[in-house]
């Protein structure tokens, strides 16, 4: 299967019968990017957490005692 990083427009081969392959075919929303592309998000990514200026937007869990 032939797929397009979204980010560099690089276009590159996957096995057809990856979970990866699976998941583009079955679910539209979902969008391939490179390896290249996806080691710089992470770096970039771990350098704004560092920084201590990050905020993770998730919902406050509540805990329940039984």
């Amino acid at each position: 299967m032939k797929v397009k990083c979204v980010l560099c427009d690089k276009i590159e081969s996957i096995d057809d019968e990856s979970l990866i392959a699976k998941r583009l075919r079955n679910r539209p929303i979902h969008t391939y990017m490179c390896k290249q592309c996806n080691d710089r998000i992470a770096e970039k990514t771990n350098l704004r957490i560092a920084t201590g200026n990050f905020r993770f937007n998730r919902p406050k869990t509540e805990d329940q005692e039984w």
